[in-house]
């Protein structure tokens, strides 16, 4: 496999399963000259299982900005560097952002290698609907997590988070406040031997007992909006009102102020009955 000189793979590892990587990654880690990895430790279990020995550079939030110029400059020598993170697809709630930037500023070739992410893999098995938001890690402060959730819960799509599994009794105590009515889907040990989905009502949720380890990926449901039944005679009365004193546009504004449906349903009404002159 023949990679691309001067440029920087993004490469999705396993999130827990080791043979879920793709074969492709594993040739463009074999072929890079540099891997840049979240902790060279973890990054390690999965580059010794597959006999990959190559240079680590450990690339984290903490010094990524301090790094990036360093990088840059290897890339610009001709080298194939690689990003991964320490599970999952890089960049998603994982640092590269700042060396992506700075590669984009500098015309440097950005590739990525897809695969696993625990995002996509849990929404898979959720039964909620595909149009999703992630968010990705919530506030550890209570004001801050409400302030977010407040904004978030006003969201009809289907939402993601990762949450660390020592607070998650903390979180699910402000998930029923601000997401009644919604189901929940948490994903423990994704991939792994003992992978768990635990599925509820957001109302009916208890909270844990025992303590959960590592990091879960919570998916809350989208949110149920009740279409309003239009009271079609109660519009028509109230277009024949306003017709007699003002034009179509002014009516069909009058009657929303009021009804808080669809203005094109009542759009069509007024006009019915302007056309109609039954008023």
């Amino acid at each position: 496999m023949k990679l691309s000189t001067s440029s920087l793979y993004i490469v999705s590892t396993p999130i827990g399963n080791l043979d879920d990587v793709t074969f492709r990654a594993i040739e463009v880690l074999k072929n890079s000259d540099i891997i840049l990895c979240e902790d060279t430790r973890r990054s390690l279990k999965l580059l010794n299982h597959f006999k990959i020995k190559k240079r680590l550079i450990s690339y984290h939030k903490f010094n990524e900005k301090k790094q990036a110029s360093n990088i840059i400059e290897y890339i610009n020598q001709g080298k194939i560097l690689s990003l991964i993170s320490d599970a999952g697809t890089p960049l998603l709630s994982d640092p590269g952002r700042i060396l992506v930037n700075q590669c984009i500023e500098n015309k440097i070739k950005i590739i990525p290698i897809p695969g696993v992410s625990s995002i996509t893999t849990a929404m898979s098995v959720s039964g909620f609907k595909d149009h999703f938001l992630f968010y990705g890690f919530l506030p550890k402060t209570e004001n801050e997590l409400k302030k977010i959730l407040t904004s978030l819960s006003e969201n009809s799509f289907t939402q993601i988070f990762f949450i660390p599994a020592i607070k998650i009794n903390f979180y699910l105590k402000n998930f029923k406040e601000h997401f009644s009515g919604r189901k929940i889907l948490i994903a423990k040990e994704l991939t792994k031997i003992h992978e768990t989905f635990f599925r509820s009502n957001i109302d009916n949720l208890e909270t844990f007992n025992d303590k959960v380890k590592g990091e879960l990926t919570v998916i809350i449901s989208e949110k149920n909006i009740e279409k309003k039944v239009i009271n079609k005679e109660k519009i028509v009365n109230k277009a024949k009102k306003y017709l007699k004193k003002y034009s179509l546009k002014d009516t069909v504004d009058l009657i929303l102020e009021s009804e808080k449906i669809n203005k094109k349903e009542i759009y069509k009404l007024c006009l019915k009955v302007k056309n109609e002159k039954n008023y």
